[in-house]
């Protein structure tokens, strides 16, 4: 059931992330940090509200999971070269801890 849920997340997550990344890399060319930080937001938003397994499963694991990417990030942080690929890192990781952060106090608020 758990890898099911997973994957009905990831049908959603992914697709979303290809569109939201496509456009908004061909306006703002920050796509992929959007779809990340965005991501670690609803991610501290889902463990905030502890969710049960089964929730988590596809809403955390899947749905996020798959929003969010790793593979996009490394390939433009590496195609950028050093300082603009240092630029990338800091520009999604400080903002994705804190929103996640930002998402887990709000998710336990409610």
């Amino acid at each position: 059931m758990t890898l099911l849920l997973v994957a009905l997340g990831a049908a959603v997550g992914a697709p979303l992330r290809y569109v939201a990344a496509h456009l908004l890399d061909g306006r703002l060319h920050h796509g992929t940090i959007l779809v990340n930080v965005v991501g670690s937001l609803l991610l501290g938003i889902f463990s905030g509200l502890a969710l049960g397994d089964h929730a988590m499963a596809l809403l955390g694991v899947g749905f996020c999971g798959a929003l969010t990417t790793y593979s996009a990030f490394a390939v433009q942080v590496h195609d950028r070269g050093p300082r603009l690929g240092a630029a990338t890192v800091l520009l999604t990781a400080v903002p994705a801890l804190g929103l996640c952060a930002l998402g887990f106090w709000l998710g336990a608020q409610l």
